[in-house]
């Protein structure tokens, strides 16, 4: 099992995940339409010649899906139960067709569960660079974690 059990992680532990990322052109429309988001400034190329960015933005939804998806094989996986909500999501910079993303993931907090004895409540935060090192997305993620087995 990939994942850490609550018991494992430690505040300040550091993830500096080896899985990168290039976005594609794919990429970015699917989820944008699957998303039922119509938004020009993903979809419209001739249209964001005109903007102060010169080409589509990658959809937020998607930078931020795919940083906290990144973390969770070194992470969470199969030991997770529940994800629990995300805060202070950021996108310091815009994400471009093309960008290739790295992700780091910090243990923030860990906290005993009052009602699930078996488990823990993690706080990670999650950072996104880009190929520059330009911080692209960054957010806390609070999840319900299990203890190691008895």
């Amino acid at each position: 099992m990939p994942g850490l059990w609550f018991d494992d992680l430690r505040v300040g532990q550091t993830f500096d995940h080896p899985i990168r990322r290039t976005v594609t052109e794919t990429d970015n429309l699917l989820f944008t339409t699957l998303s039922h988001n119509p938004a020009a400034l993903h979809l419209d190329a001739e249209y964001m010649k005109g903007s102060e960015y010169g080409r589509v933005l990658v959809n937020s939804c998607f930078t931020l899906s795919l940083m906290v998806g990144v973390s969770v094989g070194d992470t969470t996986l199969g030991t997770a139960i529940a994800n629990l909500g995300w805060d202070e999501v950021r996108f310091p910079a815009p994400v471009f067709v093309g960008d290739t993303l790295r992700i780091e993931t910090e243990v923030v907090e860990l906290r005993e569960s009052r009602s699930r004895p078996e488990a823990g409540i993690v706080t990670f935060a999650h950072r996104a660079y880009n190929q520059d090192g330009t911080l692209v997305a960054q957010c806390k993620r609070s999840g319900l974690q299990r203890r190691t087995p008895a």
